[in-house]
């Protein structure tokens, strides 16, 4: 019997093999190890073609809105300068130009119009590598850790930049103040991220494609299951769901800059809806006079509007303004959502017959226009010269054969080619030209 004591095992040593049984059965639910990720469809292959696409797409991304930002003139005046601390990161800025006249309109629109059709690609990239962000220990070199860092950079900008972009689309004004800053500086931080990334796994990724990784084995995958579960979908149809759902995108949203069926089409986006009334002005709108304070007192009979510059302080009435030269200009608006109209025809009298007035006959400069609405955003904006200069820039009074209504900025607003509708100022009481 005593040897028998001798070898039975002791509750201790029972307790600590069931301890350790149960540790290492929690183990390998975790998602740090390596069974816990089956699906079949992980190779790097797949993420491959997923990162070539983002490669072409976030680059297109960050020129047109680099492009985009430049179109504010934001170093022009500190009225348009919504990121005034921007500093070196503002060294690509130019005069931005008034011809073509749709070229914001081109700009804007597909820098939102690819930022929402990537979402299904980036969704799907940060899936299929997510086994790689759980992976032990989470540091292994100097090397390694600089990875992982950029990795974290990568990721939390993606989704940082794709959600306030996304947010700011649908819930116009939400970050009223902070959005361009924010929008701005998280775009450098994701790119030089996403440049560094590229620059390790693009030759890499090319490399997998040429010798067939998308539907071969690749030797040694990092994101193959070591225990795969069942097939459901092949990798090629994994890819063709993915491509669906950034075309089903694309249909949904990128009617907001056509008129007609297209734009009944835009469900997903703000102004993807039948023009706003009938008539010359039933077209799309941002902000209504409402919304911004506008009424009759402001604008009905006892509105003029102040001409400022070495002429000093001049002051027309409407019916005053209508009697000078009056002249048209087929021009859009687009807005910094990624919607737009198509050509409307603005009748009125040129900036450069206003400054002309204001004692600038020869070669006109730019101009301080302020709004007379009390509250929001953009109540001022400062146009450059060439912009002044422009023919087809127009202190417009009126649209498509009639006067403007309340909402397009009755009885005075401005129309300039190429330029973004928030410095298109409506219901304006005063110009001031000059240095700015």
């Amino acid at each position: 019997m005593g040897d028998r004591r001798r070898n039975s095992p002791t509750p201790h040593a029972s307790l600590a093999r069931f301890s350790a049984g149960r540790a290492a059965t929690l183990l390998e639910r975790l998602p740090s190890a390596p069974g816990f990720w089956r699906s079949p469809v992980r190779g790097v292959g797949f993420t491959a073609v997923l990162g070539l696409v983002l490669l072409a797409g976030i680059t297109l991304l960050f020129v047109t809105g680099l492009l985009s930002y430049a179109a504010y003139n934001p170093d022009l005046n500190p009225v348009n300068d919504k990121t005034p601390d921007k500093g070196l990161l503002g060294f690509y800025l130019f005069a931005w130009p008034t011809g073509p006249h749709w070229l914001y309109r081109l700009t804007q629109g597909l820098h939102v119009t690819v930022g929402i059709v990537l979402v299904p690609v980036l969704l799907a990239k940060l899936w299929s590598v997510v086994p790689k962000l759980f992976a032990l220990p989470p540091v292994r070199s100097v090397g390694h850790a600089l990875e992982r860092i950029s990795l974290l950079l990568l990721v939390g900008g993606a989704l940082f930049e794709f959600l306030t972009g996304l947010l700011n689309i649908q819930l116009e004004y939400l970050f009223p103040g902070s959005f361009y800053p924010l929008h701005f500086y998280g775009a450098w931080v994701f790119f030089a991220a996403f440049l560094a990334h590229a620059g390790l796994r693009v030759p890499q990724a090319v490399r997998v494609l040429r010798s067939g990784g998308l539907s071969g084995k690749v030797r040694d995958d990092p994101l193959e299951s070591p225990d795969p579960a069942g097939p459901t979908i092949s990798r090629r149809g994994a890819l063709a769901m993915v491509g669906a759902g950034s075309l089903l995108l694309l249909v949904t949203s990128a009617g907001r800059s056509f008129d007609g069926p297209a734009r009944l089409l835009a469900l997903l986006t703000p102004h993807g809806a039948a023009e706003p009334g009938s008539g010359p002005n039933g077209f799309q709108i941002n902000k209504t006079a409402a919304a911004v304070g506008i009424t009759t007192t402001e604008t009905g009979e006892g509105w003029w509007l102040t001409v400022s510059g070495p002429a000093g302080n001049l002051r027309f009435t409407r019916k005053q303004l209508l009697a000078m030269d009056q002249y048209s200009a087929a021009l859009p608006i687009a807005c910094v959502e990624g919607w737009s109209t198509s050509d409307q025809w603005w009748r009125g009298v040129r900036l450069s017959d206003l400054a002309a007035l204001a004692g600038y006959p020869d070669r006109p400069p730019g101009v301080l226009v302020e709004s007379v609405q009390r509250s929001g955003p953009f109540r001022r904006a400062a146009l450059r010269d060439n912009q002044v200069r422009d023919p087809r820039s127009l202190l417009a009074l009126q649209v498509n054969g009639e006067d403007l209504s309340p909402d397009h900025g009755y009885p005075a607003r401005i129309i300039v080619p190429a330029a973004p509708g928030v410095l298109n100022t409506k219901w304006v009481g005063r110009l001031t030209f000059g240095e700015l």
